[in-house]
C-alpha cells in the first residue's frame, strides 16, 4: 500500500519500511545507536494506588520526549485485593505490554520482510498464587507461575516465516529469559 505525501512513501502494515531499512542500515554502520534507555518515575498515592511518568528516554544517541509532558499510569488494585479498583493492577500492566510488544514485533518483522498481515488480534491468562507474595508458602513464587498468549494473525504470507516473530519482542525475551534486576533502597528522612 503505498500513501500520498511529498514523497511516495512505502508502507506495509503501517510501517514506513524505507525508513526502517535506512534505520537497519544506519545500526548497522554504527552499532551505539542501538543502545536505548527507556525511563519511569512511580509515587505510591494510598492503599494500592500508585502513579507512574514515562517521559524522557535515550536513543539513537540523543533524549526524545523532553518538551512534552509525561505519559502517565495509575496503577491500583481491585477491592478483593484491598484497593479501589481506578486502574489496572501492575501484573494486568505486564501482561498488555507483552501483548502489545508481540504484536508490534510481528508486524514491524513481518513488515521488514514484506509479508502483509491483515490483522493481529491477541490474549493472555496468566495464574498468580498470593501465597508467594505473602510469604505464605516458601515453595510459591511470588510472580506468575505460567502465561499463556494467543496470537490470532490474519496473512497471506508464509506462515512459516511469520510464526515465531514474535519471539524478537524485547518485553518475550525479558520475561522468558529474565534479567538482573538492581534495586537500591534508600531511607528518607
Amino acid at each position: 500500500m503505498k500513501t500520498n505525501t511529498q514523497s511516495t512513501t512505502e508502507l506495509t502494515n503501517g510501517v514506513d519500511t524505507g525508513a526502517l531499512g535506512k534505520t537497519v542500515d544506519a545500526i548497522q554502520g554504527n552499532p551505539a545507536i542501538a543502545a536505548f534507555k527507556f525511563r519511569a518515575q512511580n509515587r505510591l498515592i494510598s492503599g494500592g494506588l500508585n502513579r507512574s511518568e514515562v517521559q524522557t528516554f535515550h536513543g539513537a544517541l540523543q533524549e526524545h520526549r523532553t518538551d512534552q509532558n509525561p505519559f502517565v499510569l495509575y496503577n491500583d488494585e481491585p477491592p478483593v485485593l484491598l484497593s479501589t479498583d481506578q486502574a489496572p493492577n501492575p501484573v494486568e500492566y505486564l501482561i498488555q505490554a507483552l501483548l502489545g510488544c508481540m504484536t508490534t514485533t510481528t508486524n514491524y518483522k513481518a513488515a521488514a520482510q514484506g509479508i502483509e498481515i491483515e490483522s493481529i488480534t491477541s490474549e493472555i491468562e496468566g495464574d498468580l498464587d498470593l501465597q508467594g507474595m505473602l510469604g505464605l508458602d516458601p515453595d510459591v513464587r511470588p510472580g506468575f507461575q505460567e502465561l499463556r498468549a494467543t496470537l490470532r494473525i490474519k496473512t497471506r504470507g508464509p506462515k512459516e516465516m511469520v510464526r515465531d516473530l514474535y519471539m524478537g519482542s524485547p518485553v518475550y525475551d525479558t520475561l522468558a529469559r529474565p534479567v538482573p534486576i538492581k534495586v537500591n533502597v534508600i531511607f528518607e528522612e
